[in-house]
């Protein structure tokens, strides 16, 4: 077991407490760089989808895992990025402009969510973001000058001279990199008086106000900094398909986002990545399964978010903390063997006096 001996205040809000996270996460780093020269195609595609996911993951992780926001609309979010890429690429605006400038777009629509959504929590803000979803959609597909409606828009790929951003191991890079900047990005956030009031928000609204925390203010920065993530990562799943339509970003995006953050592991940027992968292996093990179900039950519709609803509730009930938080479970049990406890990790049933206010 490894004890940390703290002698300086600094050491707190380190990115690395120790030298084992340095170790542990240069050696994924390298993967990373190496995996793709090591795979297939096919494979380094799926590993881009992966990285896109766990981006859009991280930006609601903010709202949600982190401020404890539940919003259902964060397609709306991934599609404002998609299409302001694929528009502003067609205008001649450099990429190196066109990526910040759609950040920036889904963080202004985030803001105009948020602000309205101030006095709602609960199932109430969760409508409140589903039925934005529904408005942005249909919004993406009558708004023919612009997004050319549901004929299509096709996305102008990234080129630097004869060199293409857009497939292959350049955009894989592309998309990596920025998943690591996001990350190093959040992590920083946290540190910071705004992140640490996000997580005060989450764990109860009344302490966090009673502490001067101004709730108006960081919710609607919670909003703007998890739509402008999300919306950054829809700049990069736009050049991922190359043609964009409003069927590519319905409210199943949305679920399937909140199914990534919870499976992943609420409240840890870890979850986001672990839900990513999830999410991408999860539709592969569904079409494998159908080949060996009757065609009555494998051949329905609605089968598929049927799946994504009964995971959810499943982890909802047995494994709130999700993936991250059985890995949690499993490496602290081979920490204390043979002293582990049954109780350990026993969910308490007890509230702080603030929250039975609410």
């Amino acid at each position: 077991m490894r004890f940390i001996f703290k002698t300086d205040y600094h050491q707190d809000i380190r990115l690395a407490p120790h030298s084992g996270h340095v170790f542990w996460y240069g050696l994924l780093l390298a993967l990373v760089i190496a995996a793709p020269f090591a795979l297939d195609e096919y494979y380094v595609g799926q590993l881009t989808q992966v990285g896109i996911m766990a981006i859009a993951g991280v930006g609601l992780m903010v709202l949600t895992g982190y401020t404890g926001l539940v919003s259902l609309g964060h397609a709306a979010f991934f599609g404002v990025g998609a299409y302001a890429e694929a528009v502003l690429l067609g205008l001649g605006v450099p990429f190196f402009v066109t990526m910040p400038a759609a950040a920036v777009s889904a963080a202004a629509v985030g803001i105009i969510v948020g602000i309205p959504a101030l006095r709602l929590a609960g199932i109430y803000l969760a409508i409140a973001t589903f039925a934005f979803a529904l408005i942005v959609e249909e919004i993406m597909g009558r708004w023919e000058s612009v997004t050319n409606g549901y004929t299509g828009l096709l996305v102008p790929s990234i080129d630097i001279g004869d060199f293409s951003l857009s497939s292959g191991l350049p955009f894989y890079f592309l998309t990596m990199a920025i998943l690591v900047l996001v990350i190093l990005l959040v992590l920083n956030l946290l540190r910071a008086p705004t992140g640490r009031a996000m997580v005060a928000i989450r764990d109860s609204e009344i302490s966090a106000q009673s502490m001067g925390v101004n709730l108006a203010v960081v919710k609607t920065t919670a909003f703007a900094v998890s739509a402008g993530i999300t919306g950054l990562a829809g700049a990069l799943f736009a050049h991922k398909l190359g043609f964009l339509s409003p069927e590519s970003f319905t409210i199943l995006q949305s679920i399937e986002l909140l199914v990534l953050v919870i499976v992943g592991g609420i409240g840890s940027l870890h979850g986001a990545v672990f839900g990513a992968i999830f999410v991408l292996a999860l539709p592969q093990a569904l079409a494998i399964m159908k080949d060996h179900l009757p065609p009555a039950i494998g051949e329905q519709p609605g089968f598929e978010p049927l799946i994504f609803g009964l995971i959810l509730i499943f982890f909802i009930l047995f494994e709130p903390f999700g993936i991250y938080g059985r890995w949690l479970k499993v490496k602290l049990y081979f920490q204390l063997f043979p002293l582990y406890k049954k109780a350990t990790f026993k969910r308490q049933k007890s509230y702080m006096k603030s929250e039975r206010l609410r």
